[in-house]
């Protein structure tokens, strides 16, 4: 708990001090922004602040802090450094810049403000990535909560039935319609949850792990045989939400089109993240007792528990939530593990809606040609469910492959953002160790997986040829762009 407590003041701080230099380097203003400018009473419309908040964090949220963090508890302690480090000098610098790029830009999406700074190719290829991301998002997100309603009643696919049917209506809506009323509740409700599990562990002062005893993979030492995933680079793809997610970079232009000061952006993007974290810590360090936990009450709630270590991370959520908060803890849970992804769905299509009408210069204000994006788009996502369902292991897998795509547009994105750092003079430091550090991760994910190539240790050495290989190219592009602007 002495590690936990720790972890939570250092994010405090990292957005006080860290938070406030990155706000001090990019530099807002007065300048009128996209969502006064452009005002469109659909997309482009001025949000009070606090709901821009709320609606931002159930955004990038959704159940990634709480899932991801509870995936990652089982390395250990170590969680807790990437939860922390990563959120402060990765994360939210990723959140903010992305979303004060955008707001620069007339509120541009991904796809175009990486087409204006690393080229139209990589745009094109990046559009076509970020809009299959955002399906994989929206169908990862229908069947899940669709699985757990039905326990309460009715058939799975009635409830992947009426999702959709919400997806669409939200998708197609102005902003403030449904997403502007609906998610500050939600939001509300996860942060409550997460608030009454943190007062929780701080009464009761549960013994767990810590970071000075237990630095290194207790999963691996718990169960050898069938732990196998190494901390670098697994645990790195496990926690994204929680520290870094190239997802958020697709979210916070959403956002980017209803603020109506650029100085509200460190509190919204930055700030957004750093909560994210929070909920983060909280779930890895709950996650910590029930796997680790020494003594009761950790071990007497394991029992209840069919998977022990492998465990679910919806399963822990319902338990520990019944358990701590009894009929509260189960209302929360289940707009924890139902209304979050839904909502997180639903976003997803609407970025995804956006970037096409970016890419194809459609106008939007007619509700015909919201329909003839969003009808491929959900045509796409229904065969991908299919296949889902059709396979015994169908969400795991496109679990995997999202996990892996979604850090590997942050990837894209730092690199965005370094560009652009360069070419205004500003202090690309702040994006290039990240974008350096997330190159190394993806890299070396994909060659060493057991879903990708799966080359052993000759992975790791491929890894580090790609961070050289950054390293080379950003220093030659650097010496071309110095010797063009002097």
């Amino acid at each position: 708990m002495i590690s936990f407590t720790l972890s939570l003041i250092a994010l405090v701080i990292g957005y006080l001090f860290y938070g406030k230099l990155v706000e001090r380097v990019f530099g807002p203003d007065d300048r009128v922004t996209p969502a006064v400018a452009k005002a469109d009473g659909l997309d482009y419309i001025v949000l009070p602040n606090w709901k821009i908040f709320m609606i931002q964090f159930l955004n990038i949220a959704g159940t990634g802090p709480i899932f991801g963090a509870i995936m990652g508890a089982k390395f250990g302690p170590v969680a807790y450094l990437w939860i922390v480090f990563g959120c402060i000098f990765a994360g939210a610098v990723h959140d903010y810049l992305s979303g004060m790029l955008s707001m620069r830009n007339d509120g541009a999406g991904l796809p175009k403000l990486i087409g204006k700074y690393l080229g139209s190719t990589t745009k094109s290829v990046m559009l076509v990535f970020t809009v299959l991301l955002l399906i994989m998002v929206g169908t990862v997100f229908v069947y899940s909560p669709a699985e757990i309603l039905h326990t309460i009643g009715g058939e799975t696919m009635m409830w992947v039935g009426l999702i959709f049917c919400y997806y669409i209506i939200a998708t197609m809506l102005p902003i403030d319609k449904i997403i502007g009323k609906i998610y500050p509740l939600f939001a509300f409700s996860l942060l409550f949850m997460a608030g009454a599990l943190m007062v929780w562990l701080f009464l009761h002062w549960p013994t767990v792990p810590e970071l000075w005893t237990h630095l290194y993979n207790m999963g691996a030492a718990t169960e050898p045989d069938k732990w196998t995933d190494a901390i670098f680079p697994a645990l790195f793809i496990t926690v994204a939400c929680g520290a870094i997610s190239g997802f958020h970079a697709t979210q916070s232009p959403l956002m980017a089109r209803c603020v109506k000061s650029e100085k509200m952006g460190r509190p919204i993007f930055y700030g957004a993240m750093i909560t994210e974290g929070v909920v983060a810590l909280i779930w890895a360090t709950v996650s910590a007792w029930f796997f680790y936990g020494d003594p009761a009450p950790g071990y007497e709630l394991m029992e209840k528990a069919t998977a022990g270590f492998h465990t679910s991370a919806p399963a822990v959520v319902n338990l520990v939530c019944n358990d701590w908060l009894g009929v509260a803890g189960a209302i929360l849970a289940m707009l924890g593990v139902v209304a979050a992804p839904i909502t997180s769905g639903d976003t997803a299509f609407r970025s995804a809606r956006l970037i096409v009408a970016e890419g194809l210069k459609m106008n939007q204000r007619p509700i015909v040609k919201r329909l003839m994006i969003c009808i491929p788009l959900f045509a796409v996502s229904i065969g991908m469910l299919v296949w889902q369902i059709e396979n015994p292991d169908g969400f795991n897998t496109i679990w995997q492959y999202f996990g892996w795509s979604n850090q590997a547009l942050s990837v894209f994105t730092l690199w965005t953002l370094t560009v652009y750092m360069v070419r205004e003079r500003k202090c690309f430091w702040l994006t290039l160790i990240p974008a350096l550090f997330m190159t190394t991760v993806c890299s070396t994910y994909f060659f060493v997986s057991k879903q990708m190539l799966q080359l052993g240790d000759i992975g790791y050495w491929c890894g580090g040829v790609c961070l050289v290989l950054a390293i080379i190219w950003f220093a030659v592009w650097y010496h071309k762009e110095m010797k063009i602007n002097n």
